[in-house]
């Protein structure tokens, strides 16, 4: 009967476990807001800030934090300033993430609503033509 070193068990649970740290971190940088194209917003009761103001047409993830006291909301408005979409809800010290398909370049508005009234924090966003290629 030949029984099985050690050795070769270990170093295939080694390989494995090393196989398996590289997965995580590629899946973790794969995710992460600056790969991924996310604009961040930081929402407060008084301030309504983005990571950028502008980008191309396509689909648009915003990542919205309240680091207020309110509850709050996170708006897209088009040129003719209809609503694009909007995440609502958004309470103090949680995210949410908003993606919309912005097909048409132009000037859009973006609008923080600390307390969920009024026409809240708003500032200007523009959509370019999308690349191509």
């Amino acid at each position: 009967m030949t029984l099985c070193t050690p050795q070769p068990i270990a170093a295939a649970l080694l390989a494995a476990g090393a196989l398996a740290a590289l997965t995580g971190c590629a899946e973790k940088s794969e995710s992460s807001d600056s790969k991924s194209g996310a604009i961040t917003v930081e929402a407060t009761d008084d301030a309504c800030k983005l990571s950028r103001t502008s980008t191309r047409a396509g689909p648009i993830a915003f990542k919205v934090s309240n680091q207020g006291s309110k509850i709050t909301e996170f708006y897209l408005y088009g040129p003719d300033r209809k609503v694009v979409s909007e995440v609502e809800g958004i309470g103090p010290g949680t995210s949410r993430t908003m993606t919309v398909k912005v097909s048409e370049p132009g000037a859009y508005a973006t609008a923080c609503k600390p307390g969920m009234v009024g026409d809240g924090i708003r500032g200007k966003f523009t959509v370019t033509a999308k690349q191509l290629g």
